[in-house]
């Protein structure tokens, strides 16, 4: 069988697998193409076995490393070139993973620090998981790129939990049924604290943000960070806006 002109995506879905799906559907969006043959092959395990990132790092629940490195195993026998993981959080984990596989992953966080440090973004609020907050997995990497970061308040905090869990992971998606009114109030108190950018650091909340219609120039989906990322390793051009 003849090789394909672009390496393979692996993608270790299922946390969760509307944010899996978005990330496929991102990819193939901002690949520059004419025809089938032009876009990338992608192999996909939407592994929903997975168990909760932020329980596993904030509450000793059970560890989702097994089960992610099986996910990662199956993808590399299969063929893939290199590895993404649709899931923020999951990245507190990245490190074990990638010493026991020989493929390389390509890192949500560490990607989206470059793009922000290239938009001369001093100052930008982490919206996320408790696990991703608390466990300092974007702070450490905007530190880095001499980014301050900010937090939600614990009231917001819980206001962006509720959304990820009990609106977009049940599949909630009628904007009239999500809390618009505190999510509007969060970004502009988030504003008003010198954010300069808002990073939709759960792969949920770029869902959630469209359906409400709050997406902006200020936010930054690193989804889409990854998306770019993941295009430009396998060898094809980002379609231009």
């Amino acid at each position: 069988m003849e090789k394909h002109k672009f390496k393979t995506i692996g993608i270790i879905g299922g946390m969760g697998p509307a944010a899996t799906a978005d990330l496929m559907n991102k990819i193939i969006d901002m690949t520059e193409a004419a025809k089938d043959q032009d876009h990338i092959p992608m192999l996909v395990d939407s592994n929903t076995c997975i168990p909760d990132r932020t329980l596993a790092i904030l509450e000793g629940g059970e560890s989702p490393v097994p089960q992610m490195l099986r996910s990662a195993k199956r993808l590399e026998q299969a063929g893939a070139d290199f590895l993404i993981v649709p899931c923020n959080t999951a990245h507190f984990f990245v490190p074990q993973l990638q010493k026991e596989v020989g493929i390389p992953f390509l890192n949500m966080p560490q990607e989206t620090g470059k793009l922000l440090q290239q938009k001369g973004i001093k100052r930008a609020a982490v919206l996320a998981t408790n696990g991703t907050c608390q466990s300092g997995l974007y702070e450490k990497v905007l530190t880095e790129a001499g980014i301050e970061t900010l937090y939600p308040s614990p009231e917001q905090q819980k206001l962006v939990m509720s959304l990820i869990y009990d609106y977009i992971k049940k599949g909630i998606t009628d904007p009239n049924k999500l809390p618009r009114e505190g999510v509007v109030a969060m970004i502009k108190d988030l504003h008003a604290r010198g954010a300069q950018a808002l990073l939709l650091a759960c792969t949920e909340l770029p869902l959630a943000f469209s359906i409400l219609d709050l997406y902006d120039d200020t936010c930054v989906d690193p989804t889409s960070v990854l998306a770019c990322a993941a295009i430009q390793k396998a060898g094809a051009t980002v379609r231009k806006k």
